[in-house]
């Protein structure tokens, strides 16, 4: 399959304001790792800054940013695996996050699907795992669209969901215009809800995240069991609402 081609003149020409807020999902454990090997919350300050300190440096736009927006754009070490709209190596970060809360989950749920796939002699977890949903808000006027004319007549290729080359080259392309943020449908939810890939931290309207919910995950043979508490919300998938990407449809 040939690669679309969008030159950075015709996308800005597309580039339109979006504004909103967007869901993430992260390890719940973020937060409480350390305690378990220090014995007072000073000691635990005082490690969080050691590693806060041997991190890679984030670049100035993240000045003063809330860590969970500012990680994905800590690019000075090597990023080690292509994602959709980012090439393998020393590449700029990208913030991904959903229209939905809903979208965040089938995103995570997949990724821990295909991560015991990939390694079948691995048990599924016995217990729920606990992860933070977090919202940020976003507001850009220079985003482009995938889900809408004229882009959408791409979408076999925005949405394939293996070969990322075409997005890479797109979101190559789209910085070259100046243009912050990309629009485009979840592969990985059944409803294919929106996502954005947001391409510099300047997009950021708020410095940390403005809504937080606490869910509980399990994995289990039949699918993905989510559970949230407040607000209450029980979400599940099977694994067959998965089965577009052969990684996973072998598996089922």
């Amino acid at each position: 399959m040939s690669l679309p081609i969008w030159t950075p003149a015709a996308l800005l020409s597309e580039a339109r304001r979006v504004s909103g807020r967007f869901w993430r999902l992260v390890e719940a454990q973020h937060q409480i790792s350390t305690l378990k090997i220090i014995d007072t919350l000073e000691e635990q300050a005082l490690l969080e800054a050691l590693l806060e300190d041997s991190k890679p440096a984030p670049p100035p736009e993240c000045e003063g940013l809330d860590y969970l927006l500012a990680t994905p754009f800590r690019y000075g070490a090597v990023y080690p695996h292509g994602s959709r709209f980012r090439r393998a190596g020393r590449t700029l970060g990208v913030y991904c996050a959903s229209e939905k809360v809903e979208t965040a989950l089938a995103e995570m749920a997949f990724y821990r699907l295909l991560f015991f796939a990939d390694s079948p002699a691995t048990p599924l977890p016995s217990n729920a795992a606990e992860y933070t949903a977090f919202s940020a808000v976003i507001d850009t006027a220079t985003a482009i669209d995938l889900t809408t004319p004229p882009l959408d007549r791409d979408r076999a290729a925005w949405t394939n969901p293996l070969r990322y080359e075409p997005c890479q080259a797109l979101a190559d392309a789209a910085r070259e215009a100046g243009c912050q943020a990309i629009l485009y449908a979840s592969v990985r939810d059944p409803r294919h809800g929106r996502n954005i890939a947001l391409l510099t931290a300047n997009g950021f309207a708020a410095r940390e995240p403005v809504e937080r919910q606490t869910w509980r995950i399990r994995l289990a043979a039949t699918g993905v069991q989510a559970l949230c508490e407040f607000p209450r919300i029980r979400i599940g998938f099977s694994r067959e609402d998965f089965a577009g990407d052969p990684r996973v449809a072998e598996k089922i």
